[in-house]
């Protein structure tokens, strides 16, 4: 798996239809850019957007991950969103609704890249090991999870689906996967707490639908300076690998592990003005 989709933390929706606005949202500084053919684009806009891709797609800044969201298995327009994603120089595609993972070895197959899983229903969830094992990436479409199950959208009621999917990951082999969106824009605290829940719960990144939530969410996914001054006391002390305590606790080869992944997640040196306390 390309490395620049396992180390995927903060992508960034755009309309399909909108190439104007593919430059802008690349500049924002997004991990990478989602450019969505599903949602974002209405049904009789969807083949004028994907007849201009390839030239909205050639304004994008060198190095930046393109993935494309074609629209779901099943639909009138998945064939030609196929055809077009295998002549475009993608990192990824993103399939909404994934529920089979013979859809997802398939669609592979057809466009020539990696695929993330978007799992947004019950018959997702219910096939997550499977569907993991035949992605690259295991992605949560949390707004239309909730819809399909007629459950609110809130943390307590998404709490077993998230945990599933941390799980199924973990079970493929894959990297950690990738969180629902925050509908909340210009709420930076709001974005930033889920963003931490997130974590807390086994997520490494996040789906955003703005500009506005990349600096919010990148404060979310780093560590606090508390973590980051216990971590680096544990591993301080742990050099020899051996068990010993610090802080007053005794401290073993699990916690070492955990210490490890906390410094692992502290922001690049350029952004840690920006992104630590």
């Amino acid at each position: 798996m390309p490395s620049e989709i396992a180390s995927l933390t903060l992508p960034l929706f755009v309309p399909g239809d909108r190439a104007d606005r593919f430059a802008k949202a690349a500049a924002a500084g997004p991990d990478a850019v989602i450019v969505d053919l599903e949602d974002a684009v209405a049904p009789e806009a969807k083949q004028p957007a994907r007849a201009a891709l390839a030239e909205g797609l050639s304004t994008m800044p060198t190095g930046m991950p393109v993935l494309l969201r074609i629209n779901a298995a099943g639909t009138q327009w998945h064939e030609a969103d196929l055809a077009a994603a295998a002549r475009l120089p993608l990192a990824a595609v993103l399939l909404p609704k994934a529920e089979s993972a013979d859809d997802l070895r398939r669609v592979a197959g057809r466009c020539g890249c990696p695929v993330v899983a978007l799992i947004e229903t019950a018959a997702g969830l219910h096939r997550a090991v499977e569907i993991a094992g035949a992605s690259a990436r295991l992605a949560f479409g949390s707004i239309d999870f909730a819809a399909d199950l007629a459950m609110g959208h809130t943390r307590q009621s998404l709490l077993a689906a998230r945990s599933t999917l941390v799980m199924a990951a973990r079970l493929a082999g894959q990297p950690a996967p990738i969180d629902g969106v925050t509908t909340a824009i210009h709420d930076a605290e709001r974005i930033a707490d889920d963003c931490a829940h997130a974590v807390e719960l086994g997520f490494s990144g996040k789906l955003l639908i703005h500009p506005a939530q990349i600096a919010p969410a990148r404060r979310g996914f780093a560590p606090t300076q508390a973590e980051i001054d216990w971590a680096a006391r544990v591993l301080a002390a742990t050099k020899d690998g051996a068990a010993t305590r610090v802080d007053g606790a005794m401290v073993d080869a699990p916690v070492i592990r955990r210490a490890g992944q906390i410094m692992a997640r502290r922001p690049a040196p350029a952004e840690r003005s920006d992104t630590c306390p």
